[in-house]
């Protein structure tokens, strides 16, 4: 008399096109690029807008209208963006400089004051960026370091930090030229070009500072052996 196996085919504990649980990879966040942190077009243009705006109506209007038009303009720009969820660092960082910059220009009754908080702000971020070189902890790395919390080795390795090196270089050479140009203008009363001047010296030159701050990053995170931010 034959006896008959019957067999069931074993279990399958997989969901169909899924790994099963305990061999899923770790869901990484993604972390948000340079260009990103700065705010992108939009936080270029937020940041220069407000002065195309204090330039127009103040040589319409006046010196008051104008005021009230940079400042008008910036919170417009800080709810927009909170309306639509996005980071509002550089929208506050705005807020604070349009502040600052109305107040200069209303103490002394002169528009070209509007401008004279970014003109020694350049100077100082210049100073410090030359500053960093010299005592070999050039800045672009160390700022970096700090906003993301991760670890400074890329300081004892010379490749890496010779990146970090050029990237500050070229963030001094932003600076120290946005310095001489709008000082310049400055001297001159030149307030309308001193408008066009942040503009045309912001968008080029930016671009150019972050792609090579963006090179030093992948730089440095390729010789630690890790993933790019």
């Amino acid at each position: 008399m034959a006896i008959s196996y019957c067999t069931r085919p074993p279990q399958n504990d997989r969901t169909e096109g899924r790994p099963p649980p305990e061999r899923r990879g770790p869901s990484r966040t993604r972390r948000p690029t340079l260009w990103e942190e700065t705010g992108g077009p939009v936080g270029l243009l937020h940041s220069s807008l407000p002065s195309v705006a204090f330039v127009l109506v103040n040589s319409a209007f006046g010196l008051r209208p104008g005021i009230f038009a940079a400042i008008g303009t910036v919170i417009a720009f800080t709810v927009l963006r909170a309306a639509r969820r996005q980071p509002l660092k550089p929208a506050l960082a705005g807020v604070v400089g349009v502040g600052i910059s109305s107040y200069f220009a209303s103490r002394s009754g002169e528009a070209r004051d509007f401008f004279v908080v970014d003109i020694w702000l350049s100077l100082t971020v210049f100073v410090l960026l030359v500053l960093s070189l010299v005592v070999r902890r050039p800045l672009a790395g160390v700022v970096w370091s700090a906003v993301n919390r991760s670890s400074r080795a890329w300081l004892h390795d010379r490749p890496s930090r010779f990146g970090y090196d050029v990237a500050t270089a070229v963030l001094a050479f932003v600076f120290g030229s946005r310095f001489v140009v709008q000082f310049w203008l400055y001297d001159r009363d030149l307030a309308g070009w001193l408008a066009f001047a942040k503009i045309a010296m912001n968008y080029p030159l930016w671009a150019v500072a972050l792609a090579v701050w963006a090179w030093a990053v992948r730089r440095a995170a390729r010789r630690a052996g890790r993933t790019t931010p």
